[in-house]
Formats: C-alpha cells, sequence, structure tokens
C-alpha cells in the first residue's frame, strides 16, 4: 500500500465510498463521496502529539478491542496516508468546543474543526472491483459461548494477539487473567459449510491459517497442549499439505468432529464435549483458551455496487464473472474486472495472481487508446420511435438513454451495447433493428424451417452462450436425442420476439421452445428475465385464443448440460406427438383471423 501510495500515477481516495457509477467501457464517470478527516494530511507527519493529549478513549478497530485508541488516531501501522484522523462523532472539541486540546498539542496547525465531506468525480476508462470480504460474526449462531465466555475468542481476534505488533506485543494471553494459556483449541468452519449456521460454502482460507496459527504456537511455546476440532483439513496449495504434517508431527492433536457444547468452569477454563467421528467416542476436554475459525462472507457493500454497475452476483453473494474458464476476471459489464475476493473465498498468493491478471485485461482493453465495439448491436429507426422509454428500462447494460419528457428518439451507445436483442423484442413499435439478427432475417429462418413437413419438426430457439452450446456439447458427446430438431441461435433468449413465436405457430409448428442461460446466469446479466415475461405473457394469449399454451415451452440449459438438452429435446418429441393435425390446422385458422383483424384495424387508423 506504501508503494501505491507513493506512484505517482495512482491516485488514492481513502475514507471514501462511491456513491454513482455512470457511462460505459473507456468513458466512466465515478462519483466519490469523501468524508472529513479533520487534519490536513498534507502537512500532518504523524508525531502522535495530539493522540498523547486526547482525553478521548475508545476500543481500537484495528484490534478488535483488544486494545484502545483516542478520538484522534492512526488507523493501522503504515497506514497511507502517514496521518492522522479523528473521530468527529467521538471527539469532545468539534461541537460544542469543549476540548480542543490536540489543536493545541499540534505544531503545524494540521486540525481543522470546520472541514467538510465533498463529492468527487473521477473520469476513467475500466474498473477493477476489488471489494474484499467480511467474516462472519459469531454472534448469529453463539453456539460456543463467544458473547458468554472471555476465553473464547475469533481467529481475527487470536491473529491480534499472536502478532508481533498486536495489543501483547505478540505474547499469547488469556483475556480473563492476562496469563499463558496451557492449552488451546481451535474450532474449523465456523460459519462455513453449514446453511443452518452461516454459509455453505468452503471459506477457503481457514485450515490454513488454522494451521499457521498451530506452528507459531508450537514453535514460540512447545510444552502447549494444541487442539484442533475439523470436519476435514483442506490444505490444497502448494506446500500447504507439508505445513500440515509438519504442524502434527510438533504435538498438535487433529480431533475430527466438531464440539457440540461448550461450558465455562469456576476458573474462566472450558470444558468441551465432542464426538469424535475417527473413534466413534465421546470426548470431553478442557481447555484454557478456544478459537473459533470463522468463515467469510461477501462484503455488505457488493449489493449496492451491483446495482450502480450493472454486474451479476453468485447465490452465495459474491460477483460472477463473465466466464468462470475463458473469462475468470472480467464481469458481464464490459471493461469491469473483479480481483481477490470479490468475485469467492481466496488465500493471498490467489488474490495477488487475480489482481495481476485483471490489471492486465484492463491494460490489454486500453492501452491502444480506443474501443472496437462488436457489430451487433441494436439501431433505432427514428421515424417509429415513440419515445416510451421501454427499451431503455429493459436494457441490462443502460447502454440506451431516452428523454421521454422531450418525446426525442431512443439513442444507443453502440460502445456500451453487448447485442442481447432485449430492446427489439420488447418494443412493440418495431422500432429497434439489431444489426445481424433482424426481425426479417429471423422470420424467413422460421418459414425456411417450416417450409415443408412443418408437423414433424421441433422448433428451438436458442442462445448462443448456453443453449445452442448445450446443444453442440450434446452432438459432439455423441448423445441420441430426436433428428427433428429444428434450432434457431439467437445470441440472446431476450432476443426472441413475440412475433416469432406466432409465425412459428401460423407454419405450422406443432411445439416451440425457447431456451436461454440459467436465471442468475445469463451472459447478458438478467436479460432471460425478460423472456420469462415475454413467454408467459404469450401463454396467456394462446389460451384465451383457444390455443393449447403446453405448446410453447421455456427451458433453461447451461453449456455444460449436453444430456439435459438430450432430455429435453426427447420430453418435447413425446409433446409433438400430442399434437394432432387438426389441432395444428385450427391454430393456424385462428392466427389467420386475428392476422386479418390487425390489418384491418392498422387500414381504418390510417
Amino acid at each position: 500500500m506504501t508503494d501505491a501510495g507513493r506512484h505517482p500515477k495512482i491516485k488514492l481516495h481513502t475514507l471514501s465510498e462511491i456513491v454513482d457509477v455512470k457511462g460505459y467501457v473507456g468513458n466512466f464517470e465515478i462519483t466519490i463521496h469523501q468524508k472529513a478527516r479533520y487534519v490536513d494530511e498534507t502537512q500532518c507527519t504523524a508525531c502522535g502529539e495530539c493522540a498523547r493529549v486526547c482525553p478521548v478513549v475508545r476500543p481500537d478497530e484495528f484490534n478488535l478491542g483488544l486494545s484502545s485508541r483516542k478520538a484522534i488516531y492512526s488507523p493501522f501501522p503504515q497506514a497511507v496516508p502517514a496521518a492522522y484522523v479523528l473521530n468527529a462523532n467521538e471527539c469532545l472539541g468539534h461541537n460544542p468546543v469543549v476540548c480542543g486540546k490536540c489543536l493545541e498539542a499540534c505544531e503545524k496547525h494540521c486540525i481543522d474543526f470546520y472541514m467538510s465531506d465533498r463529492q468527487i468525480v473521477e473520469k476513467v476508462g475500466s474498473i477493477v472491483v476489488a471489494t474484499g470480504l467480511e467474516i462472519y460474526d459469531p454472534k448469529e449462531n453463539d453456539e460456543y459461548g463467544y458473547t458468554r465466555f472471555e476465553n473464547v475468542l475469533t481467529s481475527l481476534e487470536f491473529e491480534r494477539l499472536i502478532n508481533a505488533g498486536g495489543p501483547t506485543r505478540g505474547e499469547v494471553v488469556r483475556p480473563t487473567d492476562r496469563r499463558r494459556p496451557k492449552s488451546v483449541g481451535f474450532i474449523q468452519c465456523v460459519g462455513s459449510r453449514s446453511a443452518r449456521k452461516g454459509a455453505s460454502y468452503c471459506s477457503n482460507v481457514c485450515c490454513m491459517n488454522t494451521i499457521k496459527s498451530t506452528l507459531m504456537l508450537k514453535e514460540n511455546y512447545p510444552d502447549m497442549d494444541v487442539k484442533v476440532f475439523y470436519i476435514d483439513i483442506r490444505a490444497f496449495g502448494k506446500g500447504f499439505e507439508d505445513l500440515y504434517l509438519r504442524s502434527r508431527r510438533l504435538g498438535v492433536q487433529y480431533l475430527r468432529g466438531l464440539p457440540g457444547k461448550v461450558e465455562e468452569t469456576s476458573d474462566k477454563s472450558l470444558h468441551v464435549a465432542v464426538e469424535n467421528t475417527s473413534s466413534g467416542g465421546l470426548e470431553l476436554h478442557d481447555l484454557d483458551m478456544l478459537v473459533l475459525a470463522l468463515g467469510v462472507k461477501p462484503s455488505s457493500g457488493a449489493r449496492k455496487l451491483q446495482e450502480m454497475l450493472g454486474l451479476q452476483l453468485t447465490p452465495d453473494g459474491f460477483f460472477l464473472e463473465a466466464h468462470p474458464k475463458l473469462q475468470p476476471v472480467d464481469a458481464a459489464t464490459r471493461g469491469v474486472f473483479f480481483a481477490g475476493c470479490a468475485e469467492g473465498p481466496k488465500d493471498i498468493k490467489e488474490s495477488v495472481t487475480q489482481a495481476s491478471a485483471a490489471s492486465a485485461r484492463a491494460i490489454r482493453l486500453m492501452h491502444r487508446g480506443e474501443i472496437s465495439a462488436e457489430p451487433i448491436t441494436s439501431e433505432i429507426i427514428d421515424r417509429l420511435c415513440k419515445s416510451c422509454g421501454k427499451c431503455a428500462e429493459v436494457c441490462p447494460y443502460n447502454a440506451i438513454s431516452v428523454d421521454v419528457k422531450k418525446k426525442t428518439p431512443a439513442v444507443v451507445n453502440t460502445a456500451a451495447c453487448a447485442g442481447c436483442g432485449t430492446c427489439a423484442a420488447e418494443c412493440a413499435f418495431d422500432a429497434i433493428t439489431m444489426n445481424h439478427y433482424t426481425d426479417d432475417q429471423i422470420v424467413r429462418q422460421v418459414d425456411a424451417l417450416l417450409e415443408t413437413h412443418p408437423g414433424e419438426k421441433i422448433l428451438t430457439f436458442a442462445c448462443n452462450w448456453c443453449s445452442y452450446a448445450g446443444a453442440d456439447y450434446a452432438g459432439v458427446s455423441r448423445l441420441q436425442y430426436p433428428p427433428n430438431v429444428r434450432l434457431i441461435r439467437t445470441m440472446c433468449s431476450g432476443r426472441v420476439d413475440e412475433k416469432f413465436i406466432w409465425e412459428g405457430f401460423a407454419k405450422g409448428a406443432p411445439v416451440i421452445l425457447v431456451s436461454g442461460c440459467h436465471i442468475g446466469d445469463c451472459h447478458y446479466i438478467d436479460a432471460n428475465k425478460w423472456t420469462e415475461k415475454r413467454v408467459e405473457r404469450v401463454r396467456k394469449r394462446m389460451e384465451k385464443l383457444g390455443i393449447r399454451a403446453e405448446r410453447l415451452q421455456l427451458e433453461w440449459i447451461s453449456a455444460a448440460e449436453g444430456i439435459r438438452f438430450a432430455r429435453i429435446m426427447s420430453r418435447m418429441e413425446d409433446l409433438r406427438r400430442s399434437v394432432t393435425p387438426e389441432e395444428i390446422r385450427e391454430t393456424q385458422k385462428i392466427l389467420a383471423k386475428q392476422k386479418t383483424k390487425k390489418q384491418e384495424l392498422s387500414e381504418q387508423a390510417e
């Protein structure tokens, strides 16, 4: 961090948060709210005279309350910038002025009680999201007595205790009597791998953090009794298994099983009951100190940032990458990249690796000075546009702007447009055309595929990234499915207009399948949600017209689900056989009448 603060081409905004993001790749506009420091960071030398005279004492957040700080303080050692910060909510001399001792002690006159928050606007070409993570709060499920027993610590609190720069200068002591514990126990997976208590995923770093802590204890206190209660040890990584075996050789006891009960004794020690699943028996252990290896969870600000940048989140709350293998650091929104634990739990090595990859991707995008846009983009037909704003509402990338009040035609930002086609499918006035996937092109494909023997075919609209790839995977895997499936590829299921479906039924299609990415896993953020609404709308219309709604199917198929694709197509074939020629002809008559009525109404309106 110190190197970053000194770099001439890096600008750090501390005590700041992003409140708004506008624009697109190459032209992002970031609005930053910077909180007042009440100390001039350009003049402050961090001499500490102000903190020495400050009468206000508060728990130190960096040391998790194991030590104290003043109302004016340095957040942590080697903080950047190297200047003190004043907490206005704790200071006695801010409002009203009743103290002011720090002001008198500062020879450089760095303290300014009248400093205020400010808004900063930065224009950038690309964004790297590195929001970090938060630890699980053991107070939520206080099964191990964290809130009741003082000698039960979290792994983060223990980390500060054992650290040479911590509140005890690295000396491990019990919080109750300040004496060295003779026995220490570690409980793994607290807040991880449990849907009922925390998160269902593995937090990745807990096992190795515990192993590191046991090594430090055994190296400094060889006679200390150290026990680890675990489900299983996940020591994958270069040299990690060796560290685990070294810990066992030093005498650390690893007991397979998590404690079911923790009680406090008269001398503030802890009585732990655990079922050892290796031996199959109930064991009782007396410990002087118990450490909870806490799991991790996404940053609390992730959802707010996700809304501002138009990103996707996994069910666990972490950011979702564009592709787990081919684009592991790219977001679906072009020009946005992920680093570190924003995308999932990682250790330091993995975070550094991903940060290097994210910076390289950003440089690769920006070094030429101009951005090349994909040709598959939307275009507005000005004479047909009614400025209703529906296209801007459905666009997952905020690439369309329209002034509803002034009734001016919508405008597409081609640099931001990703070509999903949802806007064209939702436009009720046919005022939007998609390059390379125009309405006329897709309708002609429908007509060509159903030109001969339409009643024997299964018409399928498949999105390029998932369903179409799933069909390809089924093919290369030599999976058997009906040969009468006819695929029409679109970039996204959101491109499937209602008119394509009606055209298919009018040409004699017995069944029509619309397929796309799974909800929450759409290549175009959330465009498939509009597909779902559109298909449901068509089904309701079919029921009103007396057409069996079952003949229109919607399925989500990923690129890796070749077996699922084959299974769905077999089911579609069973459905096709249930549709009689009489039913198809009746559907064609109904739609022909509807088309005639629509033409008559159009002629009357003109």
